[in-house]
């Protein structure tokens, strides 16, 4: 890797408290009520107070795939259902994730001058082919079955460890006590950190959904200050593993030996880490979470997993598509093409909204009930369709199962003892905080 450019900068010239002033709106309102052309899904306060399902149910009765372009992310196409979601994402020649084209997520603009390194990150989930398979293909092994089953006792001893130190007849977050402690030590393994280190690996996980968040950052810019912390410590380790005689078997090794990864650019380095980090952490830690919410809410489900723990495996597939951790990805339009009927122009921003293509009754029957023995459940759409597919969605699924497993053997009830506060992200379908008081046998 070549030093990075510590003069590039880019000239912020309003905060994020004044963004988020800007366009603030009332997240009680019934979307039904909004003129259509005006209803805009995107909203981040939104998501924060979590009333942007009924936003999704409208656009999918009666606008599907529907045109935004006054709200805070500009003009973007919002599609909503099921088969239209699975037909952007597995055209891959016509819908472009580069992120010189504006990449994965709403806000992303295409490049028309120098990006700027201090904020172009470029990650191999933002490129397209041949770029994005040759640096896929440098970490897939990792996830290959027999080291997930060389994983799966560690994990097991993991849980068990953090379900034992949990306080018994006091609430307490299982957000911080649970979730982010038993993915952040699995990322650690998987990056062959010390375990200490765990804490930073989430705090840079949580960075990078709160750029935009003025109760984390006044502005954009000082969030990308932090985030290059984390390129620091992780070059560091790039060294550290350039150095050993016989090349070691985690992540970083493997990015360090690959040739499609083995001369990448500071913030292409960096990029990738987060995307392992964001990818490994948020989606599992909220489905985690998001699964003890929906069984507390379900109680008929509950019973279903006392009296059946053989369920869990489908239960996991579930919770998954219930929750649906990463909202939306997005596509650019390399052409003019059409989906449903409607004309999109080349270069427009295309936003699949997995959140609502999971809740698409026309697809899914009964889909907006949480239903742990539902027939069919892994056909979600959770972990995206075609190349981009989610490379780490059996890690992902295993820690789900390991936990369930062992929460079961220990556990009557995990109890919700107050309300979630959810994140403020139209990406990342997250929960931050969620109070619980767990009961015994």
């Amino acid at each position: 890797m070549t030093d990075k450019d510590p003069s590039a900068r880019r000239d912020y010239t309003r905060s994020n408290a004044e963004m988020a002033a800007q366009w603030k709106i009332d997240v009680n309102r019934d979307p039904y009520d909004i003129p259509l052309a005006e209803l805009d899904p995107a909203h981040d306060d939104l998501f924060a107070a979590n009333k942007m399902l009924p936003y999704f149910e409208r656009l999918r009765a009666e606008d599907p795939v529907h045109l935004s372009e006054g709200g805070p992310y500009g003009r973007y196409w919002s599609i909503t259902k099921y088969e239209d979601i699975m037909a952007v994402d597995t055209n891959h020649k016509v819908f472009s994730s580069d992120i010189r084209n504006g990449g994965i997520r709403l806000g992303g603009q295409r490049l028309e001058s120098e990006p700027d390194p201090l904020t172009h990150l470029p990650m191999f989930i933002m490129e397209d082919q041949p770029k994005h398979d040759e640096q896929r293909k440098a970490v897939q092994p990792m996830f290959q079955p027999q080291n997930l089953l060389d994983l799966e006792p560690l994990i097991r001893e993991r849980a068990g460890i953090i379900l034992d130190e949990l306080p018994h007849g006091k609430a307490f977050n299982w957000v911080r006590e649970v979730s982010v402690e038993l993915t952040g030590r699995t990322l650690a393994t998987l990056f062959d950190v010390p375990q200490e280190d765990r804490h930073k690996l989430i705090h840079w996980s949580d960075t990078v959904e709160r750029l935009g968040d003025p109760e984390y950052f006044e502005t954009p810019e000082a969030g990308f200050m932090e985030l290059w912390k984390c390129w620091e410590y992780f070059d560091a380790v790039w060294k550290e593993r350039q150095s050993r005689k016989v090349p070691g078997t985690d992540l970083i090794s493997m990015l360090v030996h690959s040739p499609s990864t083995k001369d990448m650019t500071p913030n292409e380095y960096l990029g990738n880490m987060l995307l392992l980090i964001v990818g490994g952490n948020d989606t599992t830690r909220n489905s985690i979470t998001g699964g003890v919410l929906a069984l507390n809410q379900n109680p008929g489900e509950y019973k279903k997993l006392h009296d059946n723990p053989d369920v869990i495996p489908n239960m996991v597939s579930e919770i998954i598509r219930y929750q649906s951790p990463v909202a939306h990805m997005c596509r650019t339009a390399l052409e003019d093409t059409e989906v449903r009927g409607r004309k999109i122009k080349k270069w427009d921003k295309v936003a699949m909204w997995y959140v609502s293509g999971n809740r698409d009754d026309e697809k899914i029957p009964r889909a907006n009930e949480f239903l742990i023995d539902r027939e069919g459940a892994r056909h979600h759409l959770s972990f995206g369709f075609g190349i981009h597919r989610c490379v780490g969605n059996r890690v992902g699924e295993m820690q789900l199962r390991i936990l369930w497993e062992e929460i079961q053997k220990r556990f009557k009830k995990v109890e919700v003892a107050g309300e979630p506060k959810y994140l403020r992200s139209n990406f990342i379908r997250g929960i931050t905080e969620l109070p619980v008081i767990v009961h015994s046998h």
